[in-house]
């Protein structure tokens, strides 16, 4: 099967390989795990087209194997790259101890020096956290420490 383009003769597999090249083109400029399941959609129709199967074969092909590559390989994808899970250092602070430096209140924000490093925080209760006292970091959010009193 052979397409007239430009008064050229292009077989229709040689259009599926610059199909799939594009994608996988693609991808390595996203690097998100977007658009390489169509670059195997594409590669599976080109292997249809020189089968010599017809364009409806063809573009199921592409249908079919896009989607079954993007339904049973992406959730391993996602496991073995981690993509979109960004670990910073800061996770590392939650569990540590610190001491407060400017009293905490629930509503108003004060800080804590933890690890060397001084953090906005407030307490996970309704208590007031006084200057001076130790307190263990429960989580973060967005760039505040939630904080509980270990000296009550």
């Amino acid at each position: 099967m052979t397409l007239e383009i430009l008064d050229l003769s292009i077989h229709i597999g040689i259009i599926w390989m610059v199909v799939a090249i594009a994608f996988a083109l693609a991808e390595g400029f996203t690097l998100g795990l977007t658009f390489i399941w169509f670059a195997g959609g594409a590669l599976l129709a080109m292997i249809v087209s020189f089968l010599g199967l017809g364009y409806v074969f063809q573009i199921f092909a592409f249908i079919l194997g896009s989607s079954l590559m993007l339904i049973y390989t992406r959730p391993v994808a996602i496991k073995v790259f981690k993509i979109g899970a960004t670990k910073t250092n800061v996770d590392s602070l939650i569990g540590k101890e610190g001491i407060v430096i400017k009293e905490l209140q629930p509503f108003t924000m004060g800080h804590v020096k933890v690890k060397g490093q001084i953090w906005s925080a407030k307490p996970d209760s309704e208590i007031d956290i006084p200057e001076g006292h130790r307190v263990e970091v429960v989580r973060i959010e967005g760039v505040k420490l939630i904080v509980k009193d270990l000296d009550e």
